[in-house]
């Protein structure tokens, strides 16, 4: 086992992702914009959804934030929430309606929409003091407080994996270039502690996720007994690696393991079995 991580790794620190929701929200309008009618029926890797669906989705996530954030407007619960399940539960319910009240939307007016509720959401999270107690913790990540910062990438994260699966929808690229992909990677990582919780192995055993393509990198997990942190950069001997390409990397994080051939194009070296909590990770509520 690898003893020491000085040298090939540096640990990972807050991130500011605010300044990327404008420039995000101008390539997802851009994109809608150019859109088809037939495009805005096409399959999505989300589910049951269709572009349309992805789409509303992201309009009614950002109205709710808002409400939250800016005009402290919370939704009152049917239920309380003691556990991931109910969180799930609620998350999900919340998601099915705001999209099937879209449903009387159409594909312009959802455009239109989101243009302005994301040129709110931006100046909503760029407001944020970074440091600050979020409203909402990051549950996917562990925590049962969060900073700002970190529920502001968690946000970026979420807008950035639904353009995505529209994308893959319609076949155009992806945004997949180090300014987009480097901190989605940076936040995703954090869900891998989540993973790893219930694995026991000698200290200093480390595994390793490493990223190849338009974005190259890698975050590897540091195992200290039950216990464990994620640092970037990737030791020369890992215990184990999982290898994937940058556009099969948010695939796997975000759950979109139905995708054809994904999981044969991963590639894992190394102990397969410490390998299996990475493969299983996920930076999303289910």
């Amino acid at each position: 086992a690898v003893t020491s991580t000085a040298g090939w790794s540096t640990e990972l620190a807050p991130i500011d992702t605010s300044p990327l929701f404008r420039p995000l929200l101008g390539e997802l309008t851009g994109l809608l914009r150019s859109l088809s009618p037939a495009d805005w029926d096409r399959p999505t890797l989300a589910g049951a959804w269709r572009v349309r669906d992805v789409a509303a989705h992201l309009l009614d996530g950002e109205l709710r934030r808002i409400a939250v954030y800016r005009d402290s407007h919370f939704l009152p619960l049917d239920t309380p929430i003691r556990s991931d399940r109910d969180l799930s539960r609620f998350v999900n319910g919340l998601n099915a309606s705001g999209v099937a009240w879209a449903a009387r939307l159409s594909p312009r007016m959802i455009v239109d929409l989101l243009e302005i509720a994301g040129s709110w959401g931006a100046e909503v999270v760029e407001r944020l003091p970074l440091d600050s107690r979020a409203i909402f913790a990051v549950s996917w990540a562990g925590e049962t407080e969060s900073k700002n910062w970190m529920d502001t990438g968690r946000e970026y994260t979420e807008k950035w994996h639904h353009q995505m699966q529209i994308r893959d929808a319609v076949g155009v690229d992806r945004l997949l270039t180090p300014r987009w992909m480097e901190p989605f990677l940076d936040i995703s990582a954090r869900a891998f502690p989540v993973a790893f919780a219930s694995v026991a192995a000698e200290i200093g055993t480390i595994v390793t996720f490493e990223i190849h393509g338009p974005t190259s990198g890698a975050w590897s997990v540091v195992l200290d007994g039950t216990a464990c942190r994620v640092v970037r950069g990737k030791p020369e001997n890992p215990s184990a690696t999982v290898r994937a390409r940058a556009d099969d990397a948010w695939r796997l994080l975000y759950n979109a393991v139905k995708t054809p051939g994904l999981m044969d194009r991963i590639e894992v070296t190394g102990d397969a079995e410490l390998a299996k909590p990475m493969l299983a990770a996920r930076s999303v509520i289910l």
